[in-house]
C-alpha cells in the first residue's frame, strides 16, 4: 500500500520535497522549512492523500551522532552487553543541521501513515507552527519546546508544559547533564519549595561486564555498591 504513496507523492510535489523514501513499510518524505506549510495544507487537503491527523510532533537530536562511549572486540558498543573498558569516542562525521522536526502523520481515509522531516540549524532553531493546519500540534509544539527548544513561530501560546516553569534548560538535549544541573526539594523552614544544586555525580547506568573467556561472564560491582551487578 505505501508504494503506491511514494509515487502520489512524487507525482504531486515533484521537486518541493528534499526526499522520498520508503524503509521497512514505512515513507518519509523530508522537506525544507519555507515549503513545510504549504506542503502539510496539501498533505491534509489532497483527497488522493487525506492526511487529516497529526498523531505526534517530535524532534531528533544529532549533536551525539556516530558516537560511541565503549570501543570493544568482544562486546557490543551499545545495551548492556557492552563491555566496561572505556575508550575515546568514534565520531561519524555529521554534516547536516543538528535538529530534526518530525511530523507523524495519519490518513484514517486512506488508512495509511507518513512521517515528515524537517532539518533546521542549531543557531536559535525554529519554524513555522502548524497549528493552523492540525489543531493537535498546540501541546505537541509546547512540548518539542520544552524539551528541546525549539521555537514554533506562530504559536499562540508557546510556554513549557512539562517542566517547571523555573526551569533552565532543554532536558532533552544531547549536550544536557542527565542528572540535571539542580534539584528540588521542599524546605520545611521556608514552607516552600527550593532549588539547590544537584548533589548526585554521574555513573554509568549499565553493568560492568567483563568477557574473560568465551563463555565465562564475569559481573563486577561498581566501587559505590557492595554487591554484584546483575
Amino acid at each position: 500500500m505505501s508504494e503506491p504513496l511514494v509515487k502520489q507523492l512524487g507525482d504531486i510535489f515533484e521537486d518541493s520535497l528534499v526526499a522520498c523514501e520508503e524503509a521497512l513499510g514505512e515513507v518519509t518524505v523530508e522537506v525544507s522549512k519555507d515549503d513545510l506549510l504549504d506542503i502539510c495544507r496539501q498533505l491534509r487537503d489532497q483527497d488522493e492523500l487525506a492526511f487529516e491527523q497529526l498523531i505526534d510532533v517530535t524532534v531528533v537530536d544529532y549533536l551525539t551522532y556516530g558516537q560511541d562511549e565503549w570501543a570493544t572486540t568482544e562486546a557490543t558498543g551499545s545495551g548492556f552487553s557492552r563491555g566496561r573498558e572505556e575508550s575515546q569516542p568514534v565520531r561519524k562525521s555529521w554534516q547536516r543541521e543538528r535538529f530534526a522536526v518530525v511530523y507523524h502523520l495519519l490518513s484514517i481515509a486512506h488508512n495509511r501513515r507518513l512521517r515528515v522531516k524537517c532539518f533546521i540549524k542549531e543557531n536559535r532553531p525554529s519554524i513555522p507552527s502548524v497549528i493552523d493546519i492540525w489543531a493537535s500540534a498546540n501541546w505537541y509544539e509546547r512540548e518539542a519546546f520544552d524539551l528541546f527548544g525549539i521555537l514554533f513561530l506562530g504559536h499562540p501560546d508557546l510556554r513549557r508544559i512539562m517542566t517547571d516553569y523555573g526551569f533552565v534548560g532543554h532536558p532533552f538535549r544531547k549536550d544536557f547533564p542527565l542528572i540535571g544541573n539542580v534539584e528540588l526539594r521542599f524546605d520545611a523552614k521556608q514552607n516552600r519549595c527550593v532549588y539547590e544544586p544537584v548533589s548526585i555525580e554521574p555513573r554509568v547506568l549499565v553493568p560492568r561486564v567483563i568477557r574473560k573467556k568465551k563463555d565465562e561472564t564475569v559481573y563486577v560491582a561498581a566501587p559505590e555498591q557492595g554487591g554484584r551487578d546483575g
